[in-house]
Order: C-alpha cells, then sequence, then structure tokens
C-alpha cells in the first residue's frame, strides 16, 4: 500500500523505487500482483506518466486512510517514536534563522526520521513532487492544503544610515515623496509590492520609485546596507544589522502588517506521526527565537 500510494503521488515508478530505496524491478513486480490480487486495473501507463484509473484512485484515497490507522495504532501500542523520511520544503532564510539551529536536537529526540530539505518559495505541488509539509510567509491561497498558523512575524521599514543622511529621516509616510524603495518581486504576481504603512488603524500603501528591484531576500536586505532604499522584511531578519548599525528602522509607529507563517499539507492526506511532531517542533522554535515584539 506504501509503495502503491507513493507510484500514484510521484506519477513515476522509477521515482517511487528511489523514495523507498527498492530496484525499479521489485515495484514493477508488487504492483503487478497487487492489481492481479485486485482483479483490477490501478495504474495506467505511458511512456510520458504514470496516473491512476478510477479503481486505483479510490484505492488510493483507502491506503491513505489505513496507512495513518496503522501508523498511529503501532506508535500508541509500542511506544515508538516515529521514523521514516520526511520531506521538507522551506524558503532558505526561514531555515537558517527558526529551522537549522535547532535542527540537530530534532534529529536527536527521533533518530528514525531522514529530513529531506528543499529550499525555494516558489509553489511545490506536494502531492506530486512527494513533499511532506512546506513552510511558507503569508496566507495560504490553495484550497486544497490544510494550513497551520505557527507564528506571526513583526515587519518594520529598515534604511542604512548613509541613506537616511542623504534623504533625511521621514517621521510620516506623508514626508517619503523624496524618497525611493528598493521593490521587492512578488513570486506570485510577478510584480513590485508596494510599501505599506498603518495610519489611524488603516492600512495605506505607496509605491516608491525604485533604481533596482530584486526577488530574493537576502539581496534585497543587503541592497538596502548599501543605502539603495528603503525595505520592509520581518523584524527577525536585521536584528543583527539594527544591533551594529548597518541598518536603522524609520516609521516605526506605521508599521506594516504582520506576516504569518503557515506550514502547508495536503487536506486529503491524514497526518502522519514524523509530520505532526515536526509540525509541533518547528512551532515551538518560532516561538523560542523569535525577537521580542518592538
Amino acid at each position: 500500500m506504501r509503495l502503491f500510494a507513493r507510484i500514484v503521488e510521484r506519477r513515476s515508478f522509477t521515482l517511487a523505487a528511489q523514495d523507498l530505496d527498492l530496484p525499479r524491478s521489485t515495484v514493477t513486480e508488487v504492483v503487478k500482483k497487487l492489481e492481479a490480487r485486485l482483479g483490477v486495473r490501478l495504474l495506467e501507463r505511458t511512456t510520458r506518466q504514470v496516473r491512476p484509473t478510477l479503481d486505483g484512485e479510490a484505492y488510493y484515497q483507502r491506503c491513505l486512510a489505513i496507512l495513518a490507522e496503522i501508523e498511529e495504532a503501532e506508535a500508541a501500542f509500542t511506544g515508538a517514536k516515529p521514523t521514516g523520511l520526511l520531506r521538507v520544503d522551506v524558503h532558505g532564510t526561514l531555515a537558517r534563522h527558526f529551522m537549522l539551529p535547532g535542527l540537530p536536537g530534532f534529529l536527536e529526540r527521533y533518530p528514525g526520521i531522514q529530513l529531506r530539505i528543499g529550499e525555494g518559495d516558489r509553489y511545490v505541488d506536494l502531492v506530486r513532487e512527494g513533499v511532506d509539509c512546506v513552510l511558507r510567509v503569508g496566507k495560504p491561497t490553495d484550497s486544497s492544503m490544510i494550513g497551520r498558523q505557527i507564528a506571526l512575524l513583526e515587519e518594520g521599514t529598515y534604511a542604512s544610515p548613509a541613506y537616511l543622511r542623504q534623504r533625511g529621516t521621514p517621521a510620516t509616510p506623508d514626508e517619503l515623496q523624496a524618497h525611493a524603495m528598493i521593490g521587492f518581486v512578488s513570486s506570485a504576481s510577478g510584480s513590485v509590492i508596494p510599501l505599506e504603512f498603518r495610519v489611524n488603524g488603516t492600512l495605506r500603501q505607496l509605491a516608491l520609485p525604485q533604481a533596482v528591484s530584486v526577488a530574493g531576500a537576502e539581496m534585497y536586505v543587503a541592497l538596502a546596507r548599501l543605502g539603495m532604499g528603503l525595505i520592509q522584511v520581518p523584524r527577525y531578519r536585521v536584528q543583527e544589522d539594527l544591533v551594529n548599525g548597518s541598518l536603522a528602522e524609520v516609521l516605526a509607529g506605521y508599521p506594516p502588517s504582520p506576516s504569518p507563517v503557515y506550514v502547508l499539507y495536503p487536506q486529503n492526506r491524514q497526518l502522519s506521526p514524523r509530520v505532526r511532531v515536526f509540525i509541533d517542533w518547528i512551532s515551538a522554535e518560532f516561538a523560542t527565537r523569535l525577537p521580542a515584539a518592538h
């Protein structure tokens, strides 16, 4: 059942074999015997991909529920800790600040889990790519995913001291006419995200001139250190810069909306014990490592 479910999710005998560390020939033989025993064809095979038949899709859904029940039952009666391969996709900046520092402790606590970490902020088809869960900043828009909010990142507006000496330090958003921002390009829309300020309880968006726009968080902050313009990022990203003086906060009384952090996982899949313990652990890591509210 585990093998069949992985083939359906990966749409490939070869990828399923790699995931489960089995020979390709074994995978083919197991499926052949499974279809013979059930008396139905479960998979349609083409030269390009493998996909489930109607019977195969129905069997796949039953398999997911049964496998989850087996894992729960075994863990409850044996007291065994979760084991197996856990695939997680997370933006690199989040991983470096919140996940990697405590990761040795997590793996020491759950030595039977093998963690495979993907890095990016692109859209990930969890089921097709064999990923168990992803960490993303921002409210999820994919209705096929279940999202659990695990943190709220306080945001602020920042610039280098050199930039502020040249342009002046604004006291209110109305004083930004002579200022510039570094553009940050949304991976979802492909357009530059405007600056955002909360003025008297109302959110106000403001697009300033930008000499350069980027799509990467690391470069975004690096350009701000070079005096290229204003940026808005979560406070944790620039905590060290604020301490060492390479960046300064401006318009602290007009903060952008905080950014929620979500763990997303497929709606049609029950949480395995290893995914559940990972989500509980990463939630605690965020709570421990987030800087104190400003």
